[in-house]
């Protein structure tokens, strides 16, 4: 599998550029990752550690935090429907009973003049895991997010990732070899493999579980395994 260093230039050259948000143009560890695992405490009384939620998050389905919470808190012992693991999350996620949210603790990956770069080159568009008060949230005080051509949550379609809906979407019946889809999870792969859009994935070398994702990933066809958004720019010359 190609791999950054080989500096492989795509061909042909996408024209649209398709980002994921979560762990791609922001870091949630500390935000939806720290909920989700808080979630679970909360709801089953035990100490489940990060380990344990990097294995849930490989799996397919998974890029939901709040399918992830139901079926893991279940596997454990305590029932719980979507909407109970949602209601609980959001205690944790938003500033509740006069404690600061997680969402404070976001931060962004990449700068504004990066992407500035990418909009005069390519087409830019976000298909993202969120909704869309939670990507407003993030992205209304951030310059760049003017520069996304359409930004598809998990609102504005009928079936949410693994489906393809939000890629279709955005492409709106263009060539999908015209795109390039960069994502972070095993059901952004999926996404773009039924959208027949070319995907590339983030996976850093030091991230927990590499080897198991890594083969994940190229099971779904992902052109490169790369440490962060921006290592793009090499396949893109």
């Amino acid at each position: 599998m190609p791999t950054l260093r080989s500096r492989t230039r795509l061909d042909p050259a996408p024209e649209i550029l398709i980002f994921d948000v979560d762990g791609v143009l922001v870091d949630v560890r500390e935000s939806f990752w720290r909920s989700a695992l808080e979630t679970v405490r909360f709801l089953t009384g035990k100490r489940v550690t990060w380990a344990e939620l990097y294995k849930w998050k490989s799996k397919p389905g998974n890029n939901d935090d709040w399918s992830m919470v139901s079926s893991w808190a279940t596997a454990l012992g305590r029932p719980t429907t979507y909407e109970q693991a949602r209601d609980a999350f959001q205690r944790f996620y938003w500033d509740c009973d006069g404690r600061p949210g997680n969402v404070r603790r976001e931060r962004m990956l990449v700068t504004p003049k990066q992407v500035e770069r990418w909009a005069r080159r390519f087409e830019l568009n976000l298909f993202t895991g969120r909704t869309r008060r939670e990507f407003t949230y993030t992205f209304e005080r951030w310059a760049s997010a003017r520069h996304f051509r359409t930004v598809v949550t998990m609102d504005d379609v009928a079936r949410k990732k693994p489906y393809p809906d939000g890629l279709l979407k955005i492409l709106g019946g263009r060539n999908p070899e015209t795109a390039l889809y960069v994502g972070d999870n095993v059901d952004d792969g999926l996404a773009a493999q039924a959208a027949e859009v070319r995907f590339m994935a983030i996976l850093p070398a030091g991230a927990y579980g590499y080897r198991q994702r890594a083969a994940q990933f190229r099971k779904l066809g992902a052109l490169a395994l790369l440490p962060r958004a921006t290592a793009i720019n090499a396949w893109l010359k």
